[in-house]
Order: structure tokens, then sequence, then C-alpha cells
């Protein structure tokens, strides 16, 4: 079954933006191959011309035409959220272990180690289990310089 065809049609003010933002070069290059996408697709550009010249796939060049049409400008150049993990820890167990961290260690060591860090936070119920990269970066994220 043959995919519709998304006409596009710029306005003088969405050409005028999309212009900018392909010159600007202060945005990601998906973001600006999106942005040419459309520049091309109101040359009268196919689809296959636009994916080759871009080096892009066609699929990726029929979405942007269809959000255009379908959403606007805005949600054409916008990237959706990207699947992955949640995050483990959230404001409250982050809270924890920066207190935790800045806190006097457990009596016969010198100082916090992420091990340590990481037993404590599942032993106060903070967090089922934890990776130690994981309370790396989250002290990291504090910026928190202990030595």
């Amino acid at each position: 079954m043959p995919r519709k065809i998304h006409h596009i049609v710029l306005s003088n003010k969405d050409y005028l933006q999309l212009r900018c933002y392909v010159q600007g070069g202060h945005k990601s290059a998906r973001a600006i191959n999106r942005a040419r996408i459309l520049l091309f697709a109101d040359m009268g550009m196919t689809d296959e011309d636009i994916a080759s010249t871009l080096g892009i796939s066609m699929a990726t060049v029929y979405r942007v035409r269809k959000n255009y049409n379908t959403s606007g400008l805005t949600m054409a150049l916008a990237e959706k959220p990207r699947r992955g993990a949640p995050a483990k820890l959230d404001g409250r167990a982050e809270a924890t272990l920066t207190m935790l961290a800045c806190s006097a260690p457990p009596a016969g060591y010198g100082r916090w180690t992420l091990q340590l860090l990481a037993d404590k936070l599942v032993e106060l119920q903070v967090v089922d289990a934890i990776s130690l990269p994981t309370i790396s970066t989250a002290l990291k994220k504090t910026n928190l310089n202990r030595g």
C-alpha cells in the first residue's frame, strides 16, 4: 500500500525561520536535517532525492513531512523523547546519597567509598539495588569535593 504524499508549501514566515535555523548552527545535526527536509520539500524535491541528498532514510523524510502537515513547524522540528530505563535515583534518593557522602564515614573507614554508599542506601531501603556507576554519576552532578 503506497504511503500518502504530504506536500509541503512553506509560508514566508516558516521559510525564513527554517533558513535561520539551518544557518544558525546551534542545533543538533538531526534537528538541522529536519529543517533541511522541509526546505527541500518546499523546493519540490521528491522524498527519494531528499533522502539521498541528506543521507537519511525515506521514513525520516516521510515522518517530518507528515509532522509538519499535521502538527506544524514546531512539532516537525522537535524530537520526541526516547525510551530508556527510568532514573534509579529520584530527588529524595539523591538527597539521601549526598547527605551520606557529606557525613562521617562508618567506623574503621577513612572515607566513604562508592561500595559503602551503595550498601548503605540498600540498608536504609532507599533503593533495592544500585550500581556503582549510578552512585558516581549522582555524586558528580552535585559537584561534591570532599578531598
